[in-house]
């Protein structure tokens, strides 16, 4: 069924234009999810048109989509927002298989030329696997000699809208180059955030949440929804790591669970704990938002979040989907469907993501669509 979460077009490179060169996309996705990332890309480029195929070697932490005829169509690019298991997205152009040492800097430089004729920095990296850590000292050894030549050959530029050159290194003697779009991909390292654990919360899961914010909101939503004073739900919440994010952002929660919180969170002042089933708790109000990870089946924990934004009980949420270990791509599009039925049709915003803290899971968030606008300027109802 069609998505309801498509964002608009993103932005692209100078002139509205794509890189000339880019034969196809570049994906990077968590070690072991390669299929699902090709399977998600897959179906969102059909849709649009596109004619190509993907290569998802196991284990690479990497996608490649190859258009048929060489080049990029000059349509719209997927957004890697709607991307559930891409962590990155670039246009790739030319994989170099015979770099000598002393010559990887001149070969990189004419590939990346060939693939466009400006940029507005560079990134050198490698798939986040472990077989690939060991090439980390490589790359950090390359990066500033091939910044040095880019600026002194005027390929670096401070223009508006250029794209990032990016180098994949593949092993000592092989690297894929490729571009990233301004707007249209992610500007973590490797598509990874760096997010420090804090000592007082009391689990690790806590990151999770934190990083939902930051991929699933944007700036303007974390500001505007995650005020002091707001009210919060968290279904399954013992220890109280998700409910540790909330406190920090002196949200008043109401933490749900049969096991202990930390007791550092209710000396807070802003949890109240109701030992209760998650499935079975009702807020006694409408709340700004309920979150919840709780270890159940996916298909049950997608209706439970749209059944509390159906009901009105809350305004917005934040899931979490444990994923089973065969069939996860089906099943994820599968928990989209369900989330759809259970709201009726009514217009949605649904944005689902496999975070890098996530395992054998995705992450999502789920709340009204935004009223439409009309042109006296009044807002249309839900």
């Amino acid at each position: 069924m069609p998505r309801t979460d498509t964002p608009p077009a993103p932005p692209r490179t100078r002139g509205n234009a794509l890189p000339p060169a880019a034969r196809g996309l570049l994906l990077y996705c968590r070690e072991g999810f390669e299929k699902e990332c090709a399977q998600d890309l897959s179906h969102i480029l059909e849709a649009n048109g596109w004619s190509g195929y993907c290569v998802a070697r196991p284990m690479s932490a990497l996608v490649e989509w190859i258009a048929h005829d060489g080049s990029i169509p000059a349509t719209r690019l997927p957004a890697l927002s709607e991307l559930v298991f891409a962590r990155q997205l670039l246009l790739m152009g030319e994989r170099l298989t015979d770099l000598a040492p002393g010559q990887r800097v001149e070969a990189l430089l004419a590939a990346a030329k060939a693939l466009a004729p400006a940029f507005s920095g560079i990134v050198v990296e490698t798939a986040y696997t472990d077989a690939a850590r060991e090439l980390s000292a490589l790359a950090k050894s390359l990066a500033p000699a091939l910044t040095r030549a880019a600026k002194a050959s005027g390929m670096l530029q401070t223009e508006a809208g250029l794209p990032r050159l990016h180098v994949l290194i593949e092993n000592g003697s092989a690297a894929l180059v490729a571009a990233a779009v301004p707007g249209n991909c992610s500007d973590w390292h490797m598509g990874v955030p760096r997010l420090k654990m804090p000592a007082a919360a009391p689990s690790r899961a806590t990151l999770k949440l934190h990083e939902a914010f930051l991929t699933l909101l944007t700036e303007a939503e974390r500001e505007q929804l995650l005020q002091p004073g707001m009210t919060a739900v968290d279904l399954g919440a013992a220890p109280g790591g998700w409910t540790w994010q909330l406190v920090r952002r002196h949200l008043r929660v109401t933490a749900v669970d049969n096991a202990a919180i930390a007791p550092e969170l209710l000396d807070s002042g802003l949890v109240r704990h109701q030992r209760e089933d998650g499935f079975r708790f009702r807020p006694p109000k409408t709340v700004d938002w309920m979150v919840c990870d709780m270890v159940e089946q996916p298909s049950r924990i997608a209706k439970l979040a749209a059944q509390w934004l159906a009901a009105g009980w809350c305004r917005h949420t934040i899931f979490n989907l444990k994923l089973p270990m065969r069939r996860r791509y089906e099943e994820v599009e599968r928990c989209r469907a369900l989330i759809a039925d259970a709201l009726g049709g009514a217009p949605h915003e649904l944005r689902i993501k496999q975070l890098f803290h996530d395992r054998e899971e995705v992450s999502a968030y789920l709340a009204p669509a935004p009223p439409v606008k009309t042109r006296g300027g009044r807002k249309n109802p839900l």
